[in-house]
């Protein structure tokens, strides 16, 4: 993470996590400077699945201050990981096809001519080397071609683009003294720019001979093609890509009349399991929504003067169904239930298609622009198989959280855990882990009932965590295949 700062208000200040905080590290000082611009970078593990919080503050070290104990305060604040702007340094996000040939190698054998085989290493910042890549040998030839090989960034120089590259060519030998043939230095930037102009060759030269030898010129000629490919990460994706949260409310009278006995009812010292569920789910994905709007629907009831509804928006706003964040979803819950009459079937299959038509939109722009999450809040379900296959051929991640003590059946052919779904009539299949469930060990069960049997919210963390968790797994897999990169990168950047 880089940090900057502006409108100071001290002349010496250095940043520093807030006690609340593990520490992450201490950025250096900037002496007699009001705006300054720290250059330490830190490096942070990311879980989607998780609110991680970061705490900063701001101290003014004087000249007096002989520890940060010294150090005079000035300010803090606290975002969460989400919120800020990353860059992921996963080794696998790029790798590159490299492809070497030789053109004229000295010939070290007296009998027949060299076994080359060439050395790839990364010179460290203390200029030790690490071996990246051995090629094969390629027998008695002076202008061998070595075989295609594939590394990641991370691996071949650190994913600095400017870190140097050494190359040793060696005659090979079954003994294992192998002959030195020559070397030649450069970097992976040096690489891309001499490919793009068509000169991606180096002189191989042995050092001893060019010292001796006045009119030395090389040992044979070097020379490369490569492709530069992208594994995009869900931190790539990001930086284009928006989430839209849809969020599926029950309001069958499965969930028990309006009273101290029903799921619905509000207590005014503790949140109901379904505001628990909402609250716990929403508050990880609204740091990836633009707008922090979400869309809340109920299903399964009789808005007042209305027939049965298993389409309609909690916050009776006809001019649309989103609320302003999280806590807009919290104040029209609670507000909804007096207008409506708990009622029946449980049909969450409108719903479920409404989502998908707008996925299904948002597919047809050919861009990683969009991706939905529909979480659906419920105490009992009926057979919607068919709706639900057809969410895993567009953008959309669904999460079926279960509170109260109904039973489960049906949705329990479309967790993860089991085989396959498959919808004979449209010729569709949804696959293990297109559709996952709140629940510690990725299966249904009830909202709650997790062998933590602490009260409140915490009970939520083990399920959130193993259901979100598969968010960005389900992203990447879905735009990946499809050859659709995220926005500002082209497909092979």
């Amino acid at each position: 993470m880089s940090v900057g700062s502006e409108h100071r208000a001290s002349a010496a200040p250095g940043v520093v996590p807030a006690p609340c905080a593990s520490k992450v590290g201490r950025m250096e000082v900037v002496p007699s400077c009001l705006h300054p611009m720290f250059s330490k970078v830190f490096t942070l593990d990311y879980y989607f699945e998780e609110v991680q919080k970061l705490c900063c503050e701001v101290d003014g070290h004087g000249p007096s201050s002989h520890s940060c104990q010294d150090d005079d305060f000035l300010g803090g604040m606290e975002c969460t990981l989400g919120q800020v702007t990353a860059k992921d340094i996963s080794a696998n996000s790029r790798y590159v096809e490299l492809s070497f040939r030789a053109r004229k190698l000295d010939d070290k054998d007296l009998f027949s001519k060299s076994d080359p085989f060439l050395e790839m290493s990364r010179v460290s910042d203390d200029h030790t080397e690490q071996l990246v890549y051995r090629m094969e040998v390629v027998k008695n030839s002076l202008s061998p071609t070595w075989e295609p090989f594939k590394v990641s960034l991370g691996c071949l120089c650190s994913c600095e683009e400017m870190r140097p590259l050494k190359c040793l060519v060696w005659d090979h030998n079954s003994h294992g003294k192998h002959a030195f043939i020559g070397e030649f230095t450069t970097t992976f930037a040096e690489m891309q720019k001499a490919f793009r102009e068509g000169q991606a060759q180096w002189d191989c030269v042995n050092t001893k001979y060019k010292q001796k030898e006045q009119n030395y010129k090389n040992s044979g000629v070097i020379l490369l093609e490569l492709k530069l490919y992208r594994v995009s990460s869900f931190l790539d994706y990001l930086g284009g890509c928006q989430t839209h949260c849809t969020v599926a409310i029950d309001f069958t009278a499965s969930t028990g009349d309006q009273n101290s006995c029903s799921l619905h009812y509000i207590n005014p010292f503790q949140p109901n399991k379904y505001l628990q569920t909402l609250v716990a789910v929403d508050e990880v994905c609204q740091d990836y929504d633009s707008d922090k709007r979400f869309s809340a629907l109920g299903f399964g009831a009789v808005p007042l003067n209305f027939e049965v509804s298993h389409d309609f928006a909690i916050n009776f706003n006809p001019e649309g169904d989103e609320c302003e964040g999280i806590q807009g979803v919290v104040d029209a819950y609670p507000n909804c239930l007096p207008r409506v009459q708990l009622y029946g079937p449980t049909n969450v299959a409108p719903i479920i298609s409404k989502v998908g038509r707008m996925a299904a939109a948002e597919e047809r722009t050919g861009e990683a622009s969009q991706y939905y999450i529909l979480l659906i809040v419920v105490s009992d379900m009926a057979d919607t198989r068919e709706a639900v296959v057809h969410t895993s051929h567009v953008p959309t991640s669904v999460i079926i959280a279960r509170v109260g003590n109904a039973g489960f059946t049906d949705t329990q052919a479309l967790d993860g855990a089991g085989p396959p779904v498959s919808c004979t009539a449209r010729g569709a299949s949804l696959q293990p882990e297109t559709l996952c469930s709140l629940c510690p060990s990725c299966s249904l069960c009830p909202f709650g009932s997790s062998r933590r049997k602490t009260s409140g919210i915490s009970t939520l963390s083990p399920p959130r965590k193993c259901v979100l968790a598969k968010v960005p797994k389900q992203l990447v897999e879905y735009y990946s295949p499809k050859k659709l990169p995220p926005r500002g990168f082209t497909a092979h950047a």
